[in-house]
């Protein structure tokens, strides 16, 4: 029988007092995952997983050292806190290191109203293969589908328990399940591929893989007989499929580890404009069955809603506790962390406010001009936010889609883009990042 994992990391806790420690947090996470992949109507890859890791970080004055393991017997734990320990002593000091002060521990959550793990049995591993075949049959299904080069389907389950010496003890369960497929259009040179999919944490919520094996056909048709477009500088609509891409930009930008080393083209900026006027960015980590959900972070801090653009002005930083000593600002309970390392910032869910047209409005007020479906590599100075993509999508003239393009590149500087974006209204409500498509005036495309 499985150790409780509320167990575990007290036996770390302890075993880490007992080697010498200050003070020690312990993290355990216990899951299994069925993945799922067919070629052909037959099973290609069937992988299962399932497995207990731990992890202790200990601390000696304002030295630390993290160890992990994935033996839960006492004997290792003994040995994990004394290696842990020794490697500590050696550590250098760090003066922004230490846990939480227990006033600033989350209390009282309510984890059954976040909805994060779906009480419904697991899906067999033959029903992830009927999910597959499922989407792979209806791609091919779809006149000029000449192969799909996947089509897969996966299932898991997790237990997360976080424990610390400063009194903080907590845990929850997450679940998610997914279907997906990517067809293949032409052959030879000419072959051009797109995909679908969806992940929720509800089985019963899921998109239908028929449904997903269609889309990705038809999004492959698409893109045959892609063009390049003349070299100049238009407007760029980034089709909600990417537009989370750019908006992930700020985002990385915002990160307070980011600002914290001077490799930011935020550091400095709050206060200022970094959207357009009437555009937020707000992140809520107690949405419902959202992947981004979590009661407390990665060094027990409470969770909250907060709006990190308001009406288009910076208004914080992403923190976990060390890089918000380290600005003097307060944290903002977005630490995360594996069993093998420490905590480091990370945004939950995040949505950008919606606007008031729709994707095709938007495209007809372009001209002409590109959107935007794919984006391969990146160029992105962190210190400047200048920024160049490779990309591939479709032309428009005269407020129409004329033809699929490929092999361009969009250049131009993040801080100027972000702040002529023009959102639509077709974002996916149930995606941890909530970002419509989005309209950027006069960027400079390399084509022909």
């Amino acid at each position: 029988m499985n150790r409780p994992l509320d167990s575990l990391t007290q036996a770390l806790l302890d075993a880490a007092t007992k080697a010498g420690a200050d003070a020690a947090d312990a993290l355990a996470v216990e899951g299994s995952s069925t993945e799922i992949d067919v070629r052909n109507g037959t099973l290609e890859q069937a992988e299962r997983s399932e497995g207990t890791d731990i992890g202790l970080r200990v601390f000696i004055g304002r030295r630390s050292a993290v160890v992990s393991s994935s033996d839960t017997k006492d004997s290792t734990i003994a040995t994990m806190a004394e290696r842990a320990v020794a490697m500590a002593r050696e550590a250098p000091e760090d003066p922004y290191a230490g846990l939480a002060d227990p006033a600033q521990l989350a209390r009282d959550w309510d984890i059954e109203a976040l909805e994060m793990c779906d009480p419904t049995d697991a899906p067999s591993p033959a029903e992830l293969q009927e999910d597959a075949c499922a989407a792979e049959a209806a791609a091919l299904a779809v006149e000029g589908i000449g192969q799909v080069q996947s089509a897969s389907a996966g299932y898991g389950r997790r237990q997360v328990h976080l424990a610390a010496s400063n009194g903080f003890s907590g845990g929850y369960w997450r679940s998610s399940r997914s279907r997906s497929c990517v067809a293949i259009a032409g052959t030879g040179l000419e072959m051009e591929r797109d995909y679908d999919g969806d992940s929720r944490t509800f089985q019963s919520e899921l998109r239908g893989a028929a449904e997903i094996g269609r889309r990705a056909a038809e999004r492959a048709l698409e893109r045959q007989n892609p063009r390049r477009p003349k070299t100049g500088a238009y407007p760029v609509l980034f089709d909600e499929r990417i537009a989370a891409s750019l908006i992930g930009h700020l985002i990385a930008a915002a990160n307070g580890a980011a600002v914290a080393r001077g490799a930011s083209w935020l550091r400095g900026a709050l206060g200022e404009d970094v959207l357009p006027k009437g555009l937020s960015l707000v992140e809520d980590p107690h949405r419902p069955r959202i992947a981004g959900s979590r009661p407390f972070d990665a060094e027990g801090l409470p969770t909250q809603a907060r709006a990190l653009v308001e009406d288009g002005v910076l208004t914080g930083y992403t923190l976990d506790l060390a890089n918000a000593r380290k600005l003097g600002m307060e944290p903002t309970g977005n630490a995360a962390r594996g069993t093998s390392g420490g905590p480091s910032p990370t945004p939950w869910n995040l949505a950008l406010t919606q606007g008031d047209k729709s994707r095709q409005e938007l495209i007809a007020q372009m001209g002409s001009g590109l959107v935007v479906t794919s984006m391969i590599g990146a160029t992105i100075n962190p210190n400047t936010g200048d920024y160049s993509r490779g990309a591939a999508g479709f032309w428009v003239e005269n407020g129409e889609v004329a033809y699929p393009v490929s092999g361009v590149t969009i250049a131009g500087n993040l801080r100027d883009m972000l702040r002529r974006i023009t959102p639509a209204n077709d974002a996916r409500g149930w995606l941890s990042r909530v970002v419509p498509s989005l309209l950027v005036e006069g960027l400079t495309l390399a084509g022909e």
